[in-house]
Formats: structure tokens, C-alpha cells, sequence
């Protein structure tokens, strides 16, 4: 089994990214997949998580995540006010949305390290919500690159399955952007 945690802030979708992964997961012929929020003060801008579990078996767990194999980070400025290491496994893997260089980040453990400026790829798209650009969906591409647990395929079947319609091929275009952009740290 795969637990991952996505930590956001407010706003930033990060119930949604959870419950595409989770169906693109399923598309991928995982049998067990799971998705939930963790809400403490539900307010924009206020750091927000959520998880997914995605297995080839069924699912028996529905606690919260303590400690994942894929942390999710969709705004670096968490890392000042949650310890976003205390719930990643040692080994585990942590995908960044940062403009800061891949060489530049320095990694508390034995994580593996994922890069990618998932703003810019949004605004380069116009892909933006009330002025902020939209990055959980870019991060869905970064996590492929890095974790290669789901295809570019049922991401895009899993976005237009949860997008209005017209909305799933501009977000997918930050999917795949993001993909071809996220820069691998060298850790086993």
C-alpha cells in the first residue's frame, strides 16, 4: 500500500488533487484506493492536508495517515509553520511545487526529492483562480514523474471525469507540462 499526504493551504485544492489520484489510481487497476481531507481551521490561506491510499488489494484502513511514503507539497512556505518531515517515512519520497532549483533544496533524512515550479506552469497555461494560479493540478504530473504509480492516460480521464466540462484539457495541459518539468533529486 501507498500513503500519500498532500499539504496545501486553503484554496489550493488539495481535497481535489487527492480524489483524482485516487481515480486515476483506480483507472491504473489499484483495487484499493481511498481519499480524505483533514480539516482543522477551514479558511483560505490556512495550511490544509489530505491523503490517499492507493493499493492492489482492498482497503481496510480509514485512520489518518501518521507517517506516508509520498508527501505532497503545494506551497514550500509550509515547510515554516508544519513539519511536513515528522510525517514522511524515512525513505519516503517528497514532490515540492518551488521556483527554488532542485540543487538548492536541502532534505531532512533520507527522502527522495521531486522538483517542479507548478506556478509558473499555471500561469504560463492561464490557469488561475481568483488571481492565484492553479497548482494541484500540475502537482498530479509531478507525482507521476517521480512515483510512476499513474499514467498521463487516466490522469487525464480521471481530471475530465472531475472537471466541468471544457476545463479537464486546460488542466491536463498543466499535468503533462508539469510531468516533462519535475527535476529528480539522485536519491535512491
Amino acid at each position: 500500500m501507498y500513503e500519500i499526504i498532500w499539504h496545501g493551504r486553503g484554496g489550493q485544492g488539495v481535497v481535489i488533487a487527492a480524489q483524482m489520484l485516487a481515480e486515476a489510481a483506480y483507472l491504473q487497476d489499484f483495487r484499493g484506493v481511498t481519499s480524505a481531507p483533514t480539516f482543522g481551521p477551514e479558511r483560505r490561506g490556512a495550511p490544509v492536508a489530505a491523503s490517499t491510499r492507493i493499493a492492489q488489494e482492498e482497503i481496510r484502513i480509514f485512520s489518518q495517515i501518521e507517517a506516508a511514503d509520498i508527501a505532497v507539497v503545494l506551497d514550500e512556505s509550509l515547510f515554516r509553520v508544519v513539519d511536513i518531515y515528522s510525517r514522511l517515512r524515512k525513505d519516503g519520497a517528497l514532490i515540492i511545487n518551488s521556483r527554488k532549483p532542485l540543487e538548492k533544496w536541502e532534505t531532512k533524512g533520507d527522502c527522495r526529492l521531486a522538483v517542479v515550479d507548478a506556478a509558473a506552469i499555471a500561469l504560463r497555461h492561464h490557469l488561475s483562480k481568483e488571481g492565484a494560479p492553479v497548482v494541484n493540478t500540475p502537482m498530479l504530473g509531478a507525482f507521476a514523474r517521480a512515483t510512476g504509480l499513474v499514467s498521463l492516460d487516466n490522469l487525464e480521464k480521471a481530471l475530465n471525469h472531475k472537471l466541468p466540462p471544457g476545463q479537464g484539457a486546460r488542466n491536463f495541459a498543466t499535468v503533462k507540462a508539469a510531468y516533462e518539468e519535475t527535476k529528480l533529486g539522485d536519491k535512491p
